[in-house]
């Protein structure tokens, strides 16, 4: 992406539900959870993470994460998310390098631009080198986009390969000043949704307009539906055809009017190397943030002497036969960890059951042996622990994260310390549930008076939320 700053239990999306469904029709939005309420409780992000125990920092590593178990199932949930929509959206997911030497940045022309935003590495282990090896300079990456040029040079490609969509989630590393670090916002450490597109001049509508369809079905999934389209188009120190830069507009702007959107001309705002598209987005607070990007590019495929073979033929030359790609850069949430620090201001801490770290929990009323047994079976099967019948979970089943809280304190204590962990369900087990066997559920996430289910019931609420992105 181009410089902008912008497992105790795994879980299981179903992959066949998406297919069928897509986000579009499985966007069942929790008003309650995701409207513009009169609440003065709002927290900061990093307030609310220390409570849930989702991360914390450390001088020794400046402006990077350490992502605590809970912390990490919110992570990897969206990862996991992006890459099961990635699939039905035709990215193939790659893996690059984080150390590159100096050249290539020098080549995608970052390295005059941005040096003081990139990491250098040195070596402290003296080895046997070449004289080139001895002078290198390396770098830790800040953006993947050179990575991804890499790959499509590797092999010779063809207008039937196009459009070619790379997704990354590698790491990236930017030098940002230490006053300017804050919680998840800004980070020296950080992920990216990153997906490049390679596509023919006359694919780029459908492209986009694929692209802003997406990005729109996504965060209305996550309640933030108020969104701000803007298009920057051609400076004065452009480079690439007049023409190029003409067609390439047209089609985000075509691209916007199919979608319905409203957005805003930033005339001659764009990059140098192509027109841009941002999405600025509004949080349950009314902050608007800046996420989203889409940026066309006639720049790199130049520098990286990028080419595919046209589908004309008869000419006696492979040059005539060729054609240079349109690189479309795109992220949907931009950076990982500021995305994630958003949504939690956004939702106030309250996780929907889909992105939760914390499913249920289990409050035994008191500390008698078949009480804490009939807990104990009910978190086993909740979680789904109790389908395990040989030494490897099978990768097709569904976990939840499900705890039991069976200290001697009194079960009003309790109550208290799971709320602030913003469970969304809590079941009681007293006598009288051990009796029945039936459990007393509160669901948290949508306010409902307790209710007597079966266990098996209450796995299939649960299933069905997941399915359903609830």
């Amino acid at each position: 992406m181009l410089l902008s700053n912008i497992r105790c239990c795994s879980l299981k999306l179903n992959f066949k539900s998406a297919v069928n469904n897509r986000i579009s029709h499985t966007c069942i939005v929790n008003t309650r959870l995701y409207s513009d309420v009169n609440k003065p409780s709002f927290e900061d992000h990093r307030t609310i993470a220390q409570r849930q125990k989702l991360y914390i920092t450390d001088p020794k590593s400046p402006g990077s994460i350490f992502f605590l178990p809970h912390g990490a199932r919110v992570y990897n949930r969206l990862v996991d998310f992006l890459k099961l929509q990635y699939r039905l959206e035709g990215f193939e997911e790659v893996m690059t390098p984080i150390i590159y030497k100096k050249d290539l940045w020098e080549r995608s022309g970052h390295w005059q631009n941005y040096e003081k935003e990139i990491f250098r590495v040195e070596g402290s282990k003296k080895v046997e080198e070449t004289e080139e090896e001895k002078n290198a300079v390396y770098g830790l990456k800040p953006m993947n986009c050179p990575g991804h040029c890499l790959i499509y040079s590797h092999t010779e490609r063809s207008y039937r390969d196009l459009p070619l969509r790379f997704a990354d989630f590698s790491p990236l590393h930017r030098n940002e000043a230490s006053g300017a670090l804050s919680g998840l916002t800004r980070l020296r450490c950080f992920h990216q949704d990153d997906g490049h597109i390679f596509c023919e001049p006359q694919q780029i509508k459908t492209e986009i307009t694929k692209t802003l369809q997406f990005i729109k079905h996504v965060y209305s999934l996550l309640g933030m539906t108020k969104m701000k389209y803007f298009l920057s188009t051609r400076p004065e120190d452009s480079i690439g055809s007049l023409e190029t830069w003409n067609l390439s507009e047209n089609a985000l702007k075509e691209a916007l009017n199919v979608n319905e959107v409203p957005w805003v001309l930033n005339e001659g705002d764009g990059a140098f190397y192509g027109p841009k598209i941002d999405i600025n987005v509004a949080d349950a607070r009314g902050k608007w943030h800046q996420t989203a990007t889409i940026q066309l590019d006639f720049h790199l495929p130049e520098r990286f002497k990028l080419y595919y073979r046209t589908k004309a033929g008869g000419s006696s030359t492979v040059e005539e036969n060729e054609s240079m790609p349109v690189l479309v850069h795109r992220a949907v949430f931009g950076s990982l960890e500021r995305f994630m620090g958003i949504l939690i201001e956004h939702i106030n801490g309250h996780w929907p059951f889909w992105l939760s770290p914390r499913h249920a929990v289990i409050l035994p009323v008191n500390q008698s042996q078949h009480v804490l047994d009939f807990a104990k079976k009910i978190q086993n099967e909740l979680s789904g622990s109790n389908q395990v019948q040989s030494y490897f979970a099978p990768l097709n089943q569904t976990y939840f994260y499900v705890d039991l809280q069976a200290d001697a304190q009194s079960l009003g204590k309790r109550l208290r310390e799971s709320r602030l962990l913003n469970y969304n369900y809590e079941i009681v087990v007293g006598e009288k549930e051990v009796q029945e066997q039936v459990l007393s559920v509160t669901d948290r996430q949508n306010r409902k008076p307790t209710q007597r289910m079966t266990i098996n019931e209450l796995r299939n609420t649960f299933e069905q939320k997941l399915s359903n992105y609830e």
